[in-house]
């Protein structure tokens, strides 16, 4: 099998013969979670990986934080290396989802130009916006549980995150555990609203 070329898959494009059939999207489907730190996103990302049908994707902005090297930085070329790698990020959910892959995001919407950022990149047909809900008493629990985020930080983003305040769906993981959440979200997929919370977003 050594050099043996592998052809790679035929890509879903305009025209081919695995095009799907017309009016419907060619990239695939984008579960974006949106909450604050500590509020049960990568938990819930599990769940839904296990509860929904065909191949999916977890894609988190930690992970890929979790790739950059350590390097000495001021503070100003730290926010211009956090911005690129939030930039990187989107482009990289984009391009998954481009290629016909189901993608699970969990994310933080704590600044409007990530947002708008999402929207200038995504197919807005193809997002489910999920909004991940908790009371500020328990993020500050979970954080001081975690030891592992700023303290602070989710009070920090807590009126920040929600602010567009549009959804698709939302779900409170103080009040449901996360495969409740998983569930709740897999059964509303077949009934995705029309338009969704992303169009009416690129509409205004």
């Amino acid at each position: 099998m050594t050099g043996q070329h592998i052809p790679a898959p035929p890509f879903p494009g305009p025209g081919s013969a695995s095009a799907p059939e017309s009016g419907e999207a060619a990239g695939g489907l984008i579960v974006f979670l949106n909450g604050t730190s500590s509020s049960g996103k990568s938990s819930l990302a599990g769940e839904l990986l296990a509860v929904l049908d065909a191949p999916w994707f977890h894609m988190s902005v930690d992970a890929f934080h979790a790739m950059r090297s350590r390097p000495e930085l001021t503070p100003d070329q730290l926010h211009v290396t956090l911005g690129k790698t939030w930039r990187g990020f989107h482009r990289a959910v984009a391009g998954m989802a481009a290629a016909g892959n189901n993608v699970v995001v969990d994310h933080v919407l704590s600044e409007p130009w990530r947002l708008h950022d999402c929207l200038d990149l995504f197919a807005p047909r193809d997002v489910v916006l999920v909004g991940v809900r908790c009371p500020l008493p328990e993020l500050e629990r979970r954080e001081r549980a975690r030891g592992d985020r700023p303290e602070g930080l989710a009070a920090r983003q807590f009126d920040r995150v929600h602010a567009h305040g549009v959804y698709d769906v939302e779900c409170d993981t103080s009040r449901a555990s996360p495969l409740e959440c998983a569930h709740l979200i897999r059964d509303f997929l077949p009934h995705r609203p029309s338009p969704t919370a992303f169009e009416r977003m690129r509409r205004d």
